[in-house]
């Protein structure tokens, strides 16, 4: 149930984490850099070190983006709903031992049934 509500919830901030590490990666590109674009990798106007590095920055920029607003939204839906959008390990593990005893009560029924 938890992840048909968060759903709508994580498109809509992987939409604006998108568009969010866009715009900083541009900011840092141009501050790093002194120009308004990275190079392209295809283009031979650039080194090769400032294309890697430009996608090295993309990269981190998109990565760290992402992660800043998942846990956001994350946070806001626990403080919203009083669950976390993913089970925890500790949910996992409780659910784990749970299906492991249920299967044990079957199988000890079916013994005691013969």
């Amino acid at each position: 149930m938890r992840k048909a509500l968060y759903t709508p919830v994580g498109i809509a901030a992987g939409l604006v984490a998108g568009m969010l590490s866009r715009k900083l990666f541009d900011r840092l590109w141009a501050a790093a850099a002194d120009e308004s674009g990275p190079p392209k990798p295809r283009s031979g106007e650039a080194t090769v070190t400032k294309v890697v590095a430009a996608a090295a920055l993309e990269g981190a920029t998109f990565a760290a983006t992402k992660a800043v607003v998942q846990r956001g939204t994350a946070s806001g839906f626990h403080r919203f709903f009083g669950v976390w959008p993913e089970k925890t390990r500790a949910e996992k593990q409780a659910e784990e031992s749970r299906k492991d005893a249920e299967k044990a009560a079957k199988k000890l029924e079916k013994t005691l049934k013969r």
